[in-house]
Protein backbone atom coordinates (compact mmCIF):
# COMPACT_ATOMS: atom_id res chain seq x y z
CA UNK A 1 0.00 0.00 0.00
CA UNK A 2 1.00 3.63 -1.11
CA UNK A 3 0.17 6.32 1.69
CA UNK A 4 -0.02 9.97 1.89
CA UNK A 5 -0.42 10.98 5.66
CA UNK A 6 -1.78 14.60 6.32
CA UNK A 7 -0.54 15.94 9.86
CA UNK A 8 0.57 18.75 12.06
CA UNK A 9 4.06 18.17 12.85
CA UNK A 10 6.71 15.68 12.19
CA UNK A 11 9.00 16.26 15.19
CA UNK A 12 10.03 13.33 17.73
CA UNK A 13 11.19 16.13 19.93
CA UNK A 14 7.64 17.74 20.48
CA UNK A 15 5.88 17.31 23.56
CA UNK A 16 2.58 17.46 22.10
CA UNK A 17 2.87 15.58 18.91
CA UNK A 18 6.10 13.29 19.08
CA UNK A 19 4.42 10.62 19.57
CA UNK A 20 3.07 10.69 15.73
CA UNK A 21 6.78 10.20 14.33
CA UNK A 22 6.47 6.67 16.22
CA UNK A 23 2.68 6.06 14.43
CA UNK A 24 4.64 6.89 11.26
CA UNK A 25 7.66 4.39 11.71
CA UNK A 26 5.17 1.61 12.83
CA UNK A 27 3.08 2.28 9.75
CA UNK A 28 6.06 2.28 7.37
CA UNK A 29 7.12 -1.35 8.67
CA UNK A 30 3.87 -2.60 6.60
CA UNK A 31 3.42 0.02 4.03
CA UNK A 32 5.23 0.06 0.76
CA UNK A 33 5.89 3.94 0.69
CA UNK A 34 4.95 6.93 3.05
CA UNK A 35 4.76 10.18 2.36
CA UNK A 36 4.49 12.86 4.88
CA UNK A 37 2.96 16.65 4.13
CA UNK A 38 3.38 18.29 7.54
CA UNK A 39 2.50 21.73 8.51
CA UNK A 40 5.77 21.70 10.37
CA UNK A 41 9.35 19.64 9.80
CA UNK A 42 11.45 19.04 12.97
CA UNK A 43 14.15 16.53 13.82
CA UNK A 44 13.08 12.98 12.61
CA UNK A 45 14.99 9.26 11.86
CA UNK A 46 12.15 7.71 9.93
CA UNK A 47 13.01 4.88 7.32
CA UNK A 48 13.77 5.16 3.37
CA UNK A 49 10.37 4.47 2.62
CA UNK A 50 9.29 7.80 4.29
CA UNK A 51 9.36 11.23 2.56
CA UNK A 52 8.52 14.21 3.98
CA UNK A 53 7.13 17.14 2.78
CA UNK A 54 7.02 20.20 5.15
CA UNK A 55 4.73 23.02 3.93
CA UNK A 56 6.93 25.18 5.73
CA UNK A 57 6.28 26.91 9.24
CA UNK A 58 9.64 26.10 10.84
CA UNK A 59 10.61 28.81 8.17
CA UNK A 60 7.71 31.62 8.78
CA UNK A 61 6.31 31.04 5.49
CA UNK A 62 2.73 32.75 4.83
CA UNK A 63 -0.28 30.78 5.05
CA UNK A 64 -1.00 31.57 1.35
CA UNK A 65 2.42 29.70 0.61
CA UNK A 66 1.11 27.03 2.97
CA UNK A 67 -1.49 26.68 0.76
CA UNK A 68 0.49 26.78 -2.75
CA UNK A 69 2.71 24.03 -1.42
CA UNK A 70 -0.40 21.96 -0.28
CA UNK A 71 -1.70 21.82 -3.46
CA UNK A 72 1.59 21.23 -5.27
CA UNK A 73 2.19 18.14 -3.03
CA UNK A 74 -0.95 16.61 -3.12
CA UNK A 75 -1.01 16.92 -7.20
CA UNK A 76 2.58 15.94 -7.72
CA UNK A 77 2.64 12.76 -5.18
CA UNK A 78 -1.02 11.83 -6.59
CA UNK A 79 0.48 8.90 -8.56
CA UNK A 80 2.67 7.69 -5.00
CA UNK A 81 -0.43 6.94 -2.88
CA UNK A 82 -3.20 5.23 -3.08
CA UNK A 83 -5.20 6.37 0.29
CA UNK A 84 -5.02 9.44 2.57
CA UNK A 85 -4.32 9.64 6.13
CA UNK A 86 -5.35 12.98 7.79
CA UNK A 87 -4.62 13.61 11.52
CA UNK A 88 -6.52 15.76 13.40
CA UNK A 89 -6.91 18.40 11.37
CA UNK A 90 -10.64 18.47 8.83
CA UNK A 91 -9.28 21.30 7.18
CA UNK A 92 -7.28 19.68 4.98
CA UNK A 93 -10.04 17.25 4.28
CA UNK A 94 -11.84 20.24 2.61
CA UNK A 95 -9.44 21.46 0.81
CA UNK A 96 -7.88 18.40 -0.78
CA UNK A 97 -11.40 15.97 -1.10
CA UNK A 98 -12.50 17.83 -4.15
CA UNK A 99 -9.38 16.62 -5.89
CA UNK A 100 -9.04 13.06 -3.74
CA UNK A 101 -12.61 12.44 -4.88
CA UNK A 102 -11.44 13.01 -8.39
CA UNK A 103 -8.57 10.68 -8.58
CA UNK A 104 -10.33 7.91 -6.73
CA UNK A 105 -8.35 8.02 -3.59
CA UNK A 106 -9.72 6.83 -0.24
CA UNK A 107 -9.91 9.46 2.50
CA UNK A 108 -9.28 8.27 6.38
CA UNK A 109 -9.74 11.31 8.87
CA UNK A 110 -8.20 10.50 12.52
CA UNK A 111 -9.79 12.78 14.80
CA UNK A 112 -10.43 12.68 18.63
CA UNK A 113 -11.85 15.46 20.69
CA UNK A 114 -15.19 15.73 22.36
CA UNK A 115 -16.23 19.01 20.67
CA UNK A 116 -18.07 19.03 17.15
CA UNK A 117 -17.13 22.27 15.36
CA UNK A 118 -18.37 22.88 12.24
CA UNK A 119 -14.86 22.38 9.94
CA UNK A 120 -15.76 18.73 11.65
CA UNK A 121 -19.14 18.40 10.33
CA UNK A 122 -18.18 19.32 7.06
CA UNK A 123 -15.30 17.09 6.40
CA UNK A 124 -17.03 14.22 7.79
CA UNK A 125 -19.45 15.02 4.58
CA UNK A 126 -16.05 14.08 2.54
CA UNK A 127 -14.49 11.65 4.67
CA UNK A 128 -14.39 7.93 3.67
CA UNK A 129 -13.73 6.24 7.15
CA UNK A 130 -13.62 8.44 10.29
CA UNK A 131 -11.69 6.95 12.77
CA UNK A 132 -11.04 7.95 16.73
CA UNK A 133 -10.16 6.22 20.25
CA UNK A 134 -13.30 6.09 21.35
CA UNK A 135 -16.74 7.33 20.06
CA UNK A 136 -16.47 10.10 22.63
CA UNK A 137 -13.95 11.70 20.33
CA UNK A 138 -15.65 12.17 17.06
CA UNK A 139 -19.50 13.06 18.15
CA UNK A 140 -20.86 12.76 14.72
CA UNK A 141 -23.76 10.39 14.18
CA UNK A 142 -23.41 7.91 11.17
CA UNK A 143 -21.82 4.24 9.97
CA UNK A 144 -17.98 6.17 8.96
CA UNK A 145 -16.84 5.67 12.35
CA UNK A 146 -14.48 3.08 13.45
CA UNK A 147 -13.37 3.47 17.16
CA UNK A 148 -9.60 1.15 17.22
CA UNK A 149 -8.24 2.41 20.39
CA UNK A 150 -5.21 4.85 21.41
CA UNK A 151 -1.72 3.55 20.92
CA UNK A 152 1.11 3.68 23.52
CA UNK A 153 4.24 2.67 23.41
CA UNK A 154 4.32 0.32 25.85
CA UNK A 155 8.13 -0.76 25.69
CA UNK A 156 8.79 3.09 26.38
CA UNK A 157 6.30 3.31 29.61
CA UNK A 158 7.07 0.66 31.54
CA UNK A 159 7.19 0.73 34.92
CA UNK A 160 11.37 1.15 36.08
CA UNK A 161 12.00 -1.95 38.66
CA UNK A 162 15.60 -0.25 39.44
CA UNK A 163 14.66 3.50 40.33
CA UNK A 164 14.45 4.82 43.57
CA UNK A 165 12.47 7.46 44.53
CA UNK A 166 15.43 10.69 45.25
CA UNK A 167 12.48 12.52 47.40
CA UNK A 168 10.20 11.48 50.69
CA UNK A 169 7.46 13.90 48.98
CA UNK A 170 4.07 12.29 47.83
CA UNK A 171 4.78 13.59 44.17
CA UNK A 172 1.30 13.99 42.07
CA UNK A 173 2.07 14.70 38.57
CA UNK A 174 -0.19 15.91 35.71
CA UNK A 175 0.75 16.22 31.71
CA UNK A 176 -0.89 18.39 29.37
CA UNK A 177 -1.43 21.83 27.36
CA UNK A 178 -2.11 24.35 29.65
CA UNK A 179 -5.12 25.63 28.36
CA UNK A 180 -9.06 26.14 30.23
CA UNK A 181 -10.39 23.05 29.12
CA UNK A 182 -7.74 21.30 31.45
CA UNK A 183 -9.32 22.49 34.61
CA UNK A 184 -5.94 22.85 36.66
CA UNK A 185 -7.72 25.45 39.10
CA UNK A 186 -9.95 22.18 40.56
CA UNK A 187 -6.26 20.64 41.15
CA UNK A 188 -5.72 24.13 43.30
CA UNK A 189 -8.82 23.81 45.16
CA UNK A 190 -8.33 20.18 45.71
CA UNK A 191 -4.88 20.97 46.81
CA UNK A 192 -5.79 23.81 49.24
CA UNK A 193 -8.10 21.20 51.06
CA UNK A 194 -5.57 18.54 50.44
CA UNK A 195 -2.99 20.62 52.37
CA UNK A 196 -5.00 21.15 55.37
CA UNK A 197 -3.97 17.25 57.19
CA UNK A 198 -0.91 16.31 54.49
CA UNK A 199 1.46 18.81 53.94
CA UNK A 200 4.38 16.45 52.38
CA UNK A 201 3.31 16.67 49.07
CA UNK A 202 4.56 18.13 45.74
CA UNK A 203 2.21 18.73 42.19
CA UNK A 204 4.13 18.92 39.00
CA UNK A 205 2.36 19.84 35.82
CA UNK A 206 4.10 19.50 32.46
CA UNK A 207 3.27 21.35 29.24
CA UNK A 208 2.89 24.55 28.08
CA UNK A 209 0.39 27.26 26.40
CA UNK A 210 -0.31 27.42 22.97
CA UNK A 211 -2.20 30.33 21.92
CA UNK A 212 -2.06 33.38 23.66
CA UNK A 213 -5.48 33.04 25.63
CA UNK A 214 -3.55 30.00 27.30
CA UNK A 215 -0.67 32.18 28.38
CA UNK A 216 -3.40 34.76 30.36
CA UNK A 217 -5.00 31.12 31.89
CA UNK A 218 -1.23 30.00 32.51
CA UNK A 219 -0.79 33.87 34.25
CA UNK A 220 -4.07 33.53 36.43
CA UNK A 221 -3.05 29.95 37.70
CA UNK A 222 -0.54 31.09 39.25
CA UNK A 223 -1.78 34.50 40.75
CA UNK A 224 -4.60 31.84 42.30
CA UNK A 225 -1.78 29.59 43.70
CA UNK A 226 0.22 32.38 45.32
CA UNK A 227 -2.86 34.35 46.73
CA UNK A 228 -3.87 30.36 48.40
CA UNK A 229 -0.23 30.45 49.76
CA UNK A 230 0.21 26.95 47.37
CA UNK A 231 3.38 28.01 45.91
CA UNK A 232 5.66 25.66 48.00
CA UNK A 233 3.27 22.65 46.59
CA UNK A 234 3.41 24.05 42.95
CA UNK A 235 5.80 23.61 40.11
CA UNK A 236 5.39 24.24 36.27
CA UNK A 237 7.54 22.29 34.60
CA UNK A 238 7.18 23.23 31.02
CA UNK A 239 7.04 20.73 27.96
CA UNK A 240 9.21 17.83 27.89
CA UNK A 241 9.43 15.95 24.85
CA UNK A 242 6.78 12.83 24.24
CA UNK A 243 9.86 10.87 24.10
CA UNK A 244 11.72 11.73 27.26
CA UNK A 245 8.09 11.68 29.59
CA UNK A 246 8.95 8.16 31.00
CA UNK A 247 11.78 9.77 33.31
CA UNK A 248 9.46 12.44 34.46
CA UNK A 249 6.93 9.64 35.27
CA UNK A 250 9.22 7.40 36.89
CA UNK A 251 9.51 10.35 39.68
CA UNK A 252 5.76 10.59 40.61
CA UNK A 253 3.15 8.80 42.90
CA UNK A 254 -0.37 9.45 41.15
CA UNK A 255 -1.22 10.81 38.12
CA UNK A 256 -4.10 13.70 37.59
CA UNK A 257 -6.40 14.58 35.21
CA UNK A 258 -8.92 17.56 35.04
CA UNK A 259 -9.50 17.29 31.68
CA UNK A 260 -13.28 18.14 30.12
CA UNK A 261 -12.10 17.71 26.55
CA UNK A 262 -14.35 14.34 26.77
CA UNK A 263 -11.59 12.58 24.19
CA UNK A 264 -9.19 9.43 25.82
CA UNK A 265 -6.32 11.59 26.83
CA UNK A 266 -3.48 9.44 26.02
CA UNK A 267 -1.04 11.23 28.62
CA UNK A 268 -3.39 9.60 31.37
CA UNK A 269 -2.61 6.30 29.72
CA UNK A 270 0.95 6.81 29.07
CA UNK A 271 0.69 7.24 32.49
CA UNK A 272 -1.51 3.72 32.98
CA UNK A 273 1.00 1.76 30.75
CA UNK A 274 3.97 3.28 33.30
CA UNK A 275 2.22 1.72 36.39
CA UNK A 276 0.95 4.80 37.69
CA UNK A 277 -2.38 5.36 39.58
CA UNK A 278 -4.82 7.69 37.73
CA UNK A 279 -7.42 10.07 38.96
CA UNK A 280 -9.72 11.48 36.08
CA UNK A 281 -13.12 12.96 35.25
CA UNK A 282 -13.07 12.44 31.79
CA UNK A 283 -15.50 10.52 31.01
CA UNK A 284 -14.27 8.89 28.25
CA UNK A 285 -12.00 6.60 30.61
CA UNK A 286 -15.50 5.27 31.84
CA UNK A 287 -15.33 2.18 30.20
CA UNK A 288 -11.51 1.84 29.98
CA UNK A 289 -11.24 1.93 33.73
CA UNK A 290 -14.09 -0.49 34.05
CA UNK A 291 -14.79 -1.69 37.80
CA UNK A 292 -11.90 0.82 38.60
CA UNK A 293 -13.68 3.69 38.19
CA UNK A 294 -15.73 3.80 41.07
CA UNK A 295 -12.42 4.49 43.11
CA UNK A 296 -10.45 6.69 39.89
CA UNK A 297 -12.96 8.88 39.04
CA UNK A 298 -14.44 12.05 40.56
CA UNK A 299 -17.13 15.00 38.85
CA UNK A 300 -15.98 17.41 36.77
CA UNK A 301 -14.81 20.22 38.94
CA UNK A 302 -15.35 18.61 42.21
CA UNK A 303 -12.10 19.88 44.22
CA UNK A 304 -13.67 17.84 47.44
CA UNK A 305 -13.93 14.41 45.35
CA UNK A 306 -10.53 15.05 44.07
CA UNK A 307 -8.57 15.95 47.18
CA UNK A 308 -10.40 12.45 49.43
CA UNK A 309 -9.39 10.54 46.40
CA UNK A 310 -5.97 11.89 46.25
CA UNK A 311 -5.92 11.08 50.11
CA UNK A 312 -7.36 7.40 50.12
CA UNK A 313 -4.83 6.44 47.12
CA UNK A 314 -1.62 8.19 49.15
CA UNK A 315 -2.74 6.11 52.18
CA UNK A 316 -3.21 2.94 50.43
CA UNK A 317 -1.53 -0.44 51.48
CA UNK A 318 1.61 -1.08 49.44
CA UNK A 319 0.61 -4.80 48.44
CA UNK A 320 -3.26 -3.38 47.13
CA UNK A 321 -1.20 -0.57 45.24
CA UNK A 322 0.70 -2.72 43.77
CA UNK A 323 -2.54 -4.39 42.24
CA UNK A 324 -3.58 -1.44 41.45
CA UNK A 325 -0.39 -0.51 39.59
CA UNK A 326 -0.05 -3.83 37.96
CA UNK A 327 -3.50 -3.72 36.55
CA UNK A 328 -3.08 0.45 34.82
CA UNK A 329 -0.57 -1.11 32.61
CA UNK A 330 -2.35 -4.21 32.26
CA UNK A 331 -5.36 -1.90 30.53
CA UNK A 332 -3.44 -0.31 28.57
CA UNK A 333 -1.48 -3.08 27.04
CA UNK A 334 -4.31 -5.26 26.25
CA UNK A 335 -6.33 -2.35 24.98
CA UNK A 336 -4.06 0.19 23.77
CA UNK A 337 -0.71 -0.72 22.92
CA UNK A 338 1.08 0.72 19.74
CA UNK A 339 1.59 -2.52 18.07
CA UNK A 340 -2.26 -3.97 18.10
CA UNK A 341 -3.38 -0.18 17.36
CA UNK A 342 -1.09 0.23 14.32
CA UNK A 343 -2.69 -3.39 12.82
CA UNK A 344 -6.25 -2.00 13.69
CA UNK A 345 -5.47 1.54 11.68
CA UNK A 346 -3.45 -0.44 8.61
CA UNK A 347 -6.44 -2.49 7.86
CA UNK A 348 -8.64 0.72 7.56
CA UNK A 349 -6.24 2.08 5.36
CA UNK A 350 -5.59 -0.48 3.18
Amino acid sequence: MKLLIITQKIDENDDVLGFFTEWVRKLAEKAERISVVCLYKGEHHLPDNVKIFSLGKEESVSRLKYLFKFYTYIWKLKNNYDSVFIHMNPQYVILGAPFWKMWSKKIILWYASGGVPAMLKIADKFTDVAVASTSEGYRISGDKLVTIGQGVDINKFKPDPDHKPQTKKYKIASVGRITPSKDYETLIAAAEIFKKNNRDFEIEIVGQPAVKNDVWYLENLKRTIENKNLSPFFRFIGPIANKDLPSFLQSADLFVNMSHTGSLDKAVLEAMAYGLPVLTCNEAFINVLGDYGSLLMFSKRDAESLAQKINFIMNMPADKLRILSSNMRKIVVENHGLDGFIDRLFKILK
